[in-house]
């Protein structure tokens, strides 16, 4: 007779229990990705990478016309609506209700889990905006509302945190393997997205969104292996 817990591990197949066989996978791409990102400061520091910002923002901008970027007015406001999904207050809405269903189906621990790392993340994204305090695109109109520094974009970082990690605790649970591809090509879309919103609204560098999807995956990734530790290995639950 096969057990409950035996029941609880039979068909787990995913990238998840891959990386879970394979630490040092994981922490090859978490080197990896912080590793670019410090490549990635230095270069932007140093000012090697002004001409490419500059020319990839102006390249969305109508020619003579830089306050208006590219295409019609629907797409720019298209364009807003997707910025807006990397936002704090969907991000926060986002996990405060993921938090709360964990809550109520009784996993409080993966529940304190989520907002830890979350919060634990926005922090260090606003750290490192206050340490390289680089000031927003001077040569473009922005076209919504900006307050904070410029690098590491924190639409890409925390977009990034947030739809990776929660993709990654919902593939997990899930059997089938196409639904778990879906999920992750879903979330990674959407981080994308969210970054290149950002750029074409003349509000982030290029470079600051490459550094925030870089911090963004590395903290998921962290995040993600310290979540694997604490759970037994070949579980769904």
């Amino acid at each position: 007779m096969t057990t409950e817990p035996e029941k609880d591990r039979v068909g787990v197949s995913s990238p998840a229990r891959w990386f879970e066989a394979r630490p040092l996978l994981l922490v090859a791409l978490l080197a990896c990705a912080g590793l670019a990102f410090a490549v990635l400061a230095h270069a932007v520091m140093e000012g090697d990478t002004r001409a490419f910002d500059e020319w990839l923002l102006l390249a969305l901008r109508e020619p003579g016309d830089l306050a208006n970027p590219i295409g019609p007015e629907w797409f720019e406001e298209m364009v807003r609506d997707i910025s807006a999904l990397g936002g704090t207050v969907v991000l926060t809405l986002a996990v405060v209700i993921v938090a709360g269903y964990l809550w109520m189906v009784d996993r409080p621990q993966k529940a304190l889990f989520l907002v830890v790392a979350v919060s634990a993340g926005a922090l260090l994204n606003r750290l490192l905006k206050f340490g390289f305090a680089r000031p927003r695109p001077d040569i473009v109109a922005h076209g919504t509302y900006v307050s904070t520094e410029s690098f590491p974009s924190g639409h890409s970082a925390n977009s990034a945190i947030v739809y990776l990690l929660l993709g990654m605790m919902l593939a997990r649970v899930e059997a089938s393997y196409p639904a778990k591809v879906f999920i992750f090509i879903v979330c990674t879309m959407l981080t994308l997205m969210i970054g290149m919103s950002r750029v074409y609204l003349g509000v982030h560098w290029p470079t600051d969104v490459l550094a925030g999807w870089a911090v963004g995956a590395c903290w998921a990734l962290l995040c993600w292996y310290v979540l694997l530790r604490l759970q037994p290995s070949g579980t769904r639950r």
